[in-house]
């Protein structure tokens, strides 16, 4: 089988990542599903996790890739008190960037079908739900700030925070991403190729925002900053503009910062999926309902209007990668694997 793996340390993804051909299929132990992926998620962190920045210890080579959705084609004798062969199901778990992937039947999420939109939930949909949830005390009437609005999270922080009753406000790259977010109840979008968002922000909101989503990180983490009102609170989940740096980082103006807070009696709070498992099942659970009953938006991006057209395959996942950092994606970027016939089991 065909998969992806890390075989040198690298934010450069093309440079970290190279794609094995004839891979052996691997064997699902007795509580384990072999799944077949038709669809794998791209996270702005595929380039953190191909740098060796979430264990210094692993050392490659190395299996890459968050998520996937797919069919259950073998499984282990105690995992089919649960699953059957041919049941679609999905999961997040490091090496999703593969024909065949075995999952921990525990770990997977059962579906009614292999559908893409079923995967934007999995890591992006729940990093907002769980983020605002339990750190974003939302009510109505609050103004809610996120950063990078139309990505893989930001359309369901905007959603989120209008089902909260909030005013949402939305920063994006293009009037196309601007277009989508108000079709999704974004109450003021703001083009920050063509319009300054510090002035917007100062001007349309004098008294500031309650809650910040933040996941761009530099100049836009300063600006997010200093937006804040009395008591607001700024979530911090990604910092994307610094990932392709050699430290991973984008330098903040933080010498003010203890001033700064203390000055609005405001705070900063960090959000990592994995510190939050135990809250993730029940999440899901919701967010799966709120699809299947019409009421969330799960925007998916197959790359149709990239140059080289709609990603498919794995040899496509280095185009799909650039595409996302060259900021073109409006929801999350999905990656079809057709089913090639000789990688029959």
């Amino acid at each position: 089988m065909k998969k992806l793996v890390v075989t040198k340390l690298s934010q450069n993804f093309r440079e970290a990542v190279t794609l094995q051909k004839d891979s052996p299929v691997p064997l699902p132990g007795d509580g384990d599903l072999l799944v077949r992926n038709r669809f794998v998620g791209i996270n702005a962190s595929d380039i953190n996790y191909s740098a060796g920045r979430y264990d210094a210890s692993v050392k490659p080579p190395f299996d890459i890739g968050f998520e996937g959705v797919g069919d259950v084609v073998a499984l282990g004798l105690s995992a089919s008190a649960d699953y059957t062969v041919g049941q679609a199901v999905a999961y997040v778990k490091a090496g999703s960037f593969a024909e065949y992937t075995v999952v921990p039947a525990k770990q997977a999420v059962p579906l009614p079908s292999a559908k893409p939109e079923f995967l934007t939930l999995m890591v992006s949909g729940a990093t907002a739900y769980i983020s605002l949830k339990e750190l974003g005390e939302l009510s109505e009437g609050k103004k809610v700030l996120v950063t990078a609005a139309a990505g893989g999270t930001g359309q369901f922080a905007v959603q989120l925070a209008k089902k909260a009753k909030c005013h949402v406000i939305g920063t994006c790259s293009s009037d196309e991403k601007g277009g989508f977010l108000k079709s999704i109840g974004c109450d003021r979008t703001i083009n920050y190729k063509t319009e300054n968002v510090e002035s917007v922000l100062r001007k349309d909101y004098p008294e500031g925002v309650d809650v910040v989503y933040e996941s761009v990180g530099g100049k836009m983490f300063d600006l997010a900053l200093n937006s804040l009102a009395t008591k607001g609170r700024l979530i911090v989940i990604g910092f994307i503009a610094g990932y392709q740096n050699p430290t991973g980082l984008q330098p903040i103006k933080a010498e003010l910062l203890p001033a700064k807070l203390l000055k609005k009696s405001a705070s900063i709070r960090g959000f990592f999926l994995n510190h939050y498992l135990s809250e993730y099942k029940m999440a899901l659970k919701d967010l799966l309902k709120m699809y299947e009953s019409g009421d969330l938006v799960c925007e998916v991006d197959f790359g149709d209007m990239s140059p080289e057209g709609k990603f498919t395959g794995l040899e496509s996942v280095f185009r799909a990668v650039d595409y996302m950092y060259m900021g073109k994606n409006i929801g999350k970027i999905v990656v079809e694997l057709p089913h090639s016939v000789n990688s029959k089991l």
